[in-house]
């Protein structure tokens, strides 16, 4: 399937090739992964129509990235069930499982004969998506060929028989065996299933439950490492940081204990110069005392020992004043080297809890063939379908068409996002007569099912007639 819509034999719209790529992406590879999965990693990949890449202005990087943003949407399924979803969407396409024969009607004119899972269609040839009638397999009783013309019997004794020429006897045979296939098939779909069956099918619904056990297993334990390896990471981190913290505050305390011993040293020198200043004072009051008792002596040498006393007390005074200034400056000291002590108090005990912490915060990281009910002769092959309870069959289809058109809801709006994202980059000179068609069925709101249904509605006279005037 892949492979047809790669070379163009089934068409398939822009926004819907994006997303299929995705899903093949998805099917080869697994679950995206950024870490693995870098910007180049599908440049080899044949993944798009060249039709489409031509019909847009973008680049092959820009492709990839919108491709990407889809595969990532896909994490967490199997590679199994990105085929199914690829398989889905594509068994959508208006071209997706039908085979082409050329023929001619009565009057002569070329129509495209189509033969799928379905029933037939009668195209015309310039237009492959949009039959112009189609007739179910709950409808047709009896298909024959003679040479080159075939015959359809439709249900009913009433109704008139369809006729069509081909152009070569063994594209009979090959249509014939396609309708017998087709029509087997349509029939054994809905059927009851046989026993055996019903074995077979158990069996692989109790496949797929354990394989979903094992793979939900699976994904819960790579939850569980990351968890735990997140974990360590933050427990990592926070071990750096705490052993960051306590070589700062070493760093403070030996800062700390360093100016606390320069200050105590400062302390020290200033003591003993104020001591040596009262020394000094000391000595100077003993020679005023001795200065006074020679002044004594005379009136000269007291005017002498005046003037000296006076200059000694005058000396006296600085030495008293630089004296007081120096004590002054010594308690400064003290105090400074009291608050030096403190903060050298306050770091060790800092150190003290951080380290206490770091013990206490060690890591712990969590554990965890032909039918029977068919006439067929040499001469003149033909066959007859049972005669089965059409309507029941008309119900289940149309229940299943429902079911179908349900699920498939998500799928059209994510395919309609993706049309919108790229259609201001789209060149319409370069669209071909398919890509036409199929813009004109998206704006009247005709899809593959919608058509199908509303030209099986018609009256099997009335598609006769119909295909007998083309």
């Amino acid at each position: 399937v892949k492979k047809k819509i790669l070379e163009e034999e089934i068409h398939c719209p822009p926004e819907a090739s994006v997303l299929l790529a995705s899903y093949a992406v998805h099917a080869k590879y697994g679950d995206y992964d950024p870490n693995v999965h870098e910007p180049g990693f599908l440049a080899e990949e044949e993944l798009l129509p060249k039709r489409v890449i031509n019909l847009y202005q973008m680049t092959a990087e820009m492709w990839e990235e919108r491709i990407t943003v889809c595969y990532a949407e896909h994490r967490g399924r199997t590679r199994d069930e990105a085929e199914m979803e690829y398989l889905k969407i594509a068994q959508d396409l208006d071209m997706y499982g039908i085979n082409y024969f050329l023929i001619r009607n009565k009057k002569g004119t070329g129509l495209l004969l189509g033969v799928d899972a379905l029933g037939l269609h009668i195209y015309e040839p310039e237009n492959k998506l949009t039959p112009k009638c189609s007739f179910p397999w709950n409808e047709i009783r009896n298909i024959s060929y003679s040479d080159k013309e075939f015959t359809i019997k439709p249900v009913g004794k009433k109704s008139n028989t369809f006729k069509f020429i081909s152009s070569r006897l063994r594209v009979n045979k090959l249509i014939l065996q396609l309708c017998i296939g087709n029509h087997d098939l349509f029939m054994r779909r809905r059927q009851v299933d046989s026993l055996e069956i019903q074995q077979l099918k158990a069996q692989a619904k109790k496949e797929r439950a354990r394989k979903q056990a094992e793979w939900q297993r699976l994904q819960r334990e790579k939850k569980l490492r990351k968890e735990a390896e997140r974990a360590r990471a933050e427990m990592e981190r926070k071990l750096i940081q705490l052993q960051e913290e306590a070589h700062m505050a070493s760093e403070a305390l030996l800062r700390s204990e360093q100016t606390a011993d320069l200050l105590a040293e400062k302390a020290q020198i200033a003591e003993e110069e104020a001591k040596l200043l009262a020394q000094k004072a000391a000595e100077v009051e003993t020679e005023m005392q001795r200065i006074k008792v020679t002044a004594m002596r005379g009136q000269e040498e007291r005017r002498l020992m005046e003037q000296k006393m006076l200059e000694a007390e005058m000396r006296a005074l600085k030495e008293s004043e630089e004296s007081e200034r120096r004590t002054k400056e010594a308690e400064q000291l003290k105090q400074d080297l009291q608050e030096a002590r403190e903060s050298e108090r306050r770091a060790r005990n800092k150190l003290l809890e951080i380290t206490s912490k770091a013990i206490n915060a060690s890591p712990v990281l969590p554990s965890d063939s032909i039918p029977p009910d068919l006439s067929y002769s040499r001469e003149n092959l033909s066959f007859d379908f049972k005669d089965t309870d059409m309507k029941r069959l008309s119900m289940e289809i149309e229940k299943e068409k429902v079911e179908y058109m349900e699920k498939s809801k998500h799928l059209q709006e994510q395919l309609n996002e993706l049309k919108t994202e790229i259609e201001s980059l789209k060149l319409k000179e370069r669209e071909t007569p398919l890509d036409i068609i199929h813009n004109q069925n998206t704006e009247q709101g005709t899809s593959k099912q919608s058509n199908f249904k509303k030209l099986t509605l018609q009256s099997t006279k009335t598609k006769v007639a119909f295909f007998e005037e083309l």
